[in-house]
């Protein structure tokens, strides 16, 4: 992200929470060539590496999500390395580097996806050597990307507010290089694989703002979820007739 770009987070994550009635804290993602200095890095146990050499310090990069809305905390590549998918989208390792994984085969075994996605997936450029990811009111680093928790009724305010907002499927996490590298607000409606690790209930989907566009999209949000509160209170209105018909 330019340096020159910034914005008060605390007050945008504030405002984000209030106008789509989040329940999960704004996960800040940021991207980097080394852990920042004073950022705890991520320091759950690495279990030991498959016969292909898959491992990594979670079942996905999905699962830091799930983390990062709690705590802030610094990564690495290899800890990202049990899901090769996952390792791809974000830059950490070619398609060249996991096409043989096991999960690789299992995924493409499966029929879930065809042989060829690898080379099709939005990639993260660059090969960062850190991603940190930390809750957005108390972000340590400047983030390229804001990543959501969402619900149908806020998707719709989402998409409503963002005409050019992208929504997809699998993987999951590809939404966040759409987001860093085309600055394009992405929403995904989840995957099987993300889902299962991650947790996620049934009616949860995600959503990846590019983060220098943050200040104007919570705005256009605003404006939005006004207009349709105006709506709202004009189709209750008007529901009255019925009601009292039917009473």
């Amino acid at each position: 992200m330019d340096p020159l770009v910034r914005q008060n987070w605390p007050e945008l994550s504030e405002r984000l929470v209030k106008v789509l009635r989040l329940a999960t804290a704004p996960v800040a993602i940021s991207f980097a060539d080394s852990p920042p200095p004073g950022v705890d890095r991520f320091d759950a146990p690495m279990p030991a590496a498959t016969d292909d050499g898959r491992q990594g310090r979670v079942p996905a990069g999905c699962v830091f999500w799930v983390h990062g809305a709690k705590r802030a905390f610094a990564t690495v590549p290899e800890d990202h390395g049990n899901c090769s998918v996952g390792s791809v989208t974000h830059g950490l390792l070619a398609p060249s580097e996991v096409v043989d994984h096991s999960d690789i085969a299992a995924l493409v075994g499966a029929g879930w996806v065809g042989p060829d996605v690898l080379e099709q997936l939005p990639k993260v450029t660059g090969q960062p050597g850190s991603v940190v990811y930390a809750p957005l009111q108390d972000t340590p680093v400047e983030p390229d990307v804001v990543l959501l928790r969402v619900n149908a009724r806020q998707l719709m305010v989402l998409s409503d507010a963002l005409p050019g907002l992208s929504i997809g499927g699998k993987p999951q996490c590809h939404i966040v290089a759409l987001a860093r590298e085309h600055g394009v607000p992405a929403a995904s409606v989840g995957c099987a694989l993300s889902r299962q690790r991650t947790g996620m209930g049934p009616e949860e989907m995600t959503c990846a703002l590019p983060a220098p566009q943050l200040a104007s999209i919570v705005a256009a949000l605003e404006k939005t979820s006004g207009i349709d509160a105006t709506v709202g209170r004009y189709a209750a209105e008007d529901a009255r007739r019925f009601t009292i018909q039917g009473s």
